[in-house]
């Protein structure tokens, strides 16, 4: 797990990241990686995905990142082809809100319940990536953005770990909730 957590962490940090938009000459590997991060309503669910999945553990702990990756694919297959998803937005920001409420609240709600969720804000996730996706490279484009996407959930389940069964982490997904709740009433 360690091995994971700082893998995640150093493609959180690789030098190329920073640079990695569309027209830098990146590649969209690259580009797709830096998508996750452009956002706070991403970068904030995909951690607290993590976050969740540590505090419940078992098979949770993998499954619950599964899931998201699972429907995130799907979303951004759906996003690619032009299907129209009139709530998009609101589901991304609902995701920040409802995944760091469960962080905070320590709630352990059933495994498939937790995982049909965790599939819809994926899905949700995923096609605002696909409908952003560029003209050429998807698959690469996809593959960048799938793989940041576990980083960043890597990262939550790491944190979390090293948080287990303390206020910080609660006091973390509270604040991941109220971030939700501005990125709502001001976007």
């Amino acid at each position: 797990m360690k091995r994971l957590f700082l893998s995640a962490a150093a493609a959180l940090l690789a030098p190329g990241v920073a640079l990695a938009h569309p027209g830098h000459g990146q590649g969209q590997f690259t580009a797709g990686l830096a998508h996750p991060l452009g956002g706070a309503d991403h970068l904030l669910a995909m951690v607290a995905l993590g976050l969740l999945a540590a505090q419940i553990g078992g098979r949770a702990t993998w499954t619950l990142p599964l899931a998201f990756l699972g429907g995130m694919l799907a979303g951004g297959l759906a996003g690619l082809g032009g299907a129209a998803l009139a709530t998009v937005e609101p589901m991304i920001l609902a995701s920040v809100v409802i995944l760091g409420a469960l962080v905070a609240m320590a709630a352990r709600p059933p495994l498939p319940v937790l995982l049909a969720g965790a599939a819809a804000f994926g899905a949700a996730h995923g096609w605002a990536h696909g409908a952003e996706a560029p003209a050429s490279g998807i698959a690469s484009y996809a593959a960048g953005f799938l793989t940041m996407t576990a980083a960043l959930h890597l990262a939550g389940i790491g944190a979390g770990r090293a948080l287990l069964a303390n206020v910080v982490l609660r006091g973390i997904g509270g604040g991941a909730a109220l971030a939700g709740l501005a990125l709502a009433i001001g976007g």
